[in-house]
Order: C-alpha cells, then structure tokens, then sequence
C-alpha cells in the first residue's frame, strides 16, 4: 500500500508541473494534469466517432501518456532540442513497485511507439487538445497560436481528428456558450 499512496502522491504532481511551451507562445497556463484531463475527453470523442477503436486503450494512453511529467518536467520543442530526458528511466521507476504499473508502462510505451490505430488516435488527442488551448488563445488575441495550430495540424495522423481539428480552427471558442447574443445577455431572463 505504500507504494500505491506514494504513485496517487505523484500523480498529484501532475496538478503543480506547468506545460512550458506557453512561455515562448507569450499567454497562457496549463498544467498537465489541465491538459491530460483535456486529452481524455479528446480521446474519448474520438473513439465515439469510430467504433472499431479499443476504447479502453485510447483512454488509458490519453491518461498516461505525460506521467512522466512528474518526474522529468514538461519538454516544450526549444527544451528538447538542448536536453535528453531519460523518459525511459521515469516510467520504470515509477511503475516498477506498484501491481498494476505493468498496465501503466504498456499504455505509455504503446502510446510512444505509434504503431497501433489506437495510439495514432491517442497522439490525435494529444495534439487536439493543444490546438483547443491554441485555439482559444488565438481567438483571445494572440497573434502566434495560428502558426502554432498549423503546426499540430500537421502533427494528425488520422482522417477523423483531421476534420475535427479543421473544424475547431473554424469554430470560435466563446460558441458554445455565447453564440445567441439576444435579450438575455442584457436582461438575464430565462427562456
């Protein structure tokens, strides 16, 4: 049990590890426990757009795929181009004491490996998380997130997430909740 509370202590690292890229975006936060929680849901609409997915898989690669995180720190591009980070070394050592770290580690050298239709669709999620943040950013003025979508959309691998990606890029982020700009936003009346 010791090493089960200390793995669900380290997750909770996730919450406190920022993902770095934002930096060099200019605006912006997210932790990557923020953008895991995202991928999940990216995931899991994916898998409902196409049912010959394991969808178990997809969501346990969404959920594991920056654990890591915990230990090594978020590498944006700029980092990984002057720093190795033992990725490797992390999983093991995070996964080596507790039962179910085997189901953990495959998840993520699964997800890495990018050979399975279900970690393409996890790596989709990945990248259309990112783009949803990029997305908002942009549409909240940041003149860089265009170029940054471009270049996670090319980061795609399967028709699917391409016309969801597609199709987020064209949708304003605000929609969802302020696309009827009527009376109630001047009188709060309910419908």
């Amino acid at each position: 049990m010791d090493n089960i509370a200390n793995f669900l202590f380290e997750v909770g690292m996730l919450n406190k590890t920022p993902r770095t890229g934002y930096q060099f975006l200019g605006s912006g936060k997210e932790s990557v426990a923020e953008h895991i929680l995202r991928t999940l849901f990216v995931g899991y609409t994916l898998c409902k757009m196409d049912d010959s997915l394991d969808e178990t898989r997809v969501l346990k690669m969404c959920l594991f795929h920056d654990l890591p995180e915990a230990r090594t720190g978020d590498m944006n591009y700029v980092n990984k181009k002057y720093v190795d980070v033992n990725e490797k070394k992390a999983v093991r050592e995070l996964t080596e004491g507790i039962f179910f770290g085997s189901d953990i580690k495959a998840a993520i050298d699964e997800f890495n490996k990018k050979e399975t239709k279900e970690a393409l669709i996890a790596m989709d999620a990945d990248q259309i998380a990112l783009i949803l943040q990029l997305k908002e950013y942009g549409d909240l003025g940041n003149k860089y997130a265009e170029e940054w979508i471009n270049y996670a959309l090319q980061r795609l691998n399967t028709k699917g997430a391409k016309e969801l990606a597609e199709k987020i890029s064209k949708t304003d982020f605000s929609d969802w909740w302020f696309k009827e700009k009527n009376d109630w936003w001047v009188n709060g009346n309910k419908k």
